[in-house]
């Protein structure tokens, strides 16, 4: 009964996975100007480097819940959800807005999924087709109005932090002036560009631990700290470098490496909250049923056990004591 039971499953999802390859070939083909642009954009800006690991992790998650893709069957929404895709990249076709076009590339994903395996495949892939958000650059608007603000607090507590250590920095606009040396926080110095891969990152790890949803979204939400976090201590570590061994030797050795050393920084503060969350969120005592006579090794309670008998003996009733007998009594 088990193999009758088995083979139709197997049949299904071969079926449903040539299906969703021929889909996916289709629709590889009418986006391939799109991911054209994407992957040159990821080649061109480093803000967007981690580009090319966002498919692959896309597909890491897909075989961890590789479980779930059950009993899929076809499913005509599919078709509601294509036509939002469709739409939006005509849309980003008329208004000439790039970012339409290559946000359009996820409802026509998930329409390509729920129309070859219906609701168990959308359950199975929603989580990938979401991180694939992070691999779409963001509108030039949205940049430039992000990192202004970016700049500025960049500029301010790294002033403060230099002030801190004894220095003598003073903030002018988004220029610290550090004795006779002047650390200009332009643009690419904002910070936004390791935002956008801290986000991926966090939430890449929110993805995949096991915590209540809350604790994940805070987990993903802390992007936006670090990223500030790592940046100012960046400007702060490169001031003091600037002012110990001069603007030559700091901008030859330690600007560049303090920037590639970003990243990991931002790694050291989620690790660290991670282990703050573990160390004041502990887990309550589990309830966990009594053992069985078996495996509490009483032998005398697993006999029992066995023949059905009470753990206590019964006690035989206690036999009378005999009368005394009576003495002769002499007249």
């Amino acid at each position: 009964m088990t193999a009758q039971t088995a083979a139709p499953l197997r049949t299904g999802t071969f079926a449903v996975i040539s299906i969703a390859g021929l889909l996916g070939i289709a629709g590889a083909w009418a986006y391939w100007t799109t991911l054209g642009a994407i992957t040159t954009r990821w080649s061109d800006d480093p803000q967007y480097s981690h580009g090319y690991l966002v498919p692959l992790f896309a597909l890491y998650l897909l075989w961890l819940r590789r479980d779930r893709l059950q009993n899929c069957r076809a499913n005509v929404l599919g078709l509601g959800l294509l036509a939002i895709g469709i739409g939006v990249r005509l849309a980003g076709a008329y208004l000439r807005v790039e970012y339409l076009d290559q946000i359009s590339l996820l409802p026509a994903i998930s329409g390509l999924i729920m129309l070859a395996g219906g609701w168990p495949a959308w359950s199975w892939s929603w989580p990938a087709v979401a991180f694939l958000a992070f691999m779409v650059p963001l509108p030039h608007s949205i940049s430039v109005a992000l990192s202004g603000p970016m700049q500025s607090f960049a500029t301010t507590v790294s002033t403060f932090c230099l002030q801190v250590v004894g220095l003598p920095a003073i903030a002018e606009g988004n220029v610290i002036l550090l004795n006779d040396i002047e650390l200009g926080i332009v643009e690419a110095c904002s910070g936004l560009r390791m935002l956008v891969t801290f986000f991926a990152l966090s939430t890449a790890v929110a993805v995949l631990i096991r915590k209540p949803l809350w604790e994940k979204c805070l987990i993903a939400g802390s992007a936006v700290p670090i990223a500030l976090a790592s940046n100012v201590l960046r400007i702060t570590l490169t001031g003091v470098s600037y002012e110990l061994f001069g603007k030559e030797i700091g901008d030859q050795y330690f600007h560049d490496a303090l920037g590639y050393a970003m990243p990991f920084m931002g790694m050291v503060f989620l690790f660290l909250e991670l282990w703050i969350l573990k160390t004041l969120l502990i887990d309550g005592p589990k309830e966990t049923a009594p053992l069985p006579p078996a495996q509490r090794g009483d032998a005398n309670a697993v006999s029992m056990y066995r023949t059905g008998q009470t753990s206590r003996r019964e006690k035989k009733p206690a036999e009378p004591a005999a009368e005394p007998t009576p003495e002769p009594v002499e007249v």
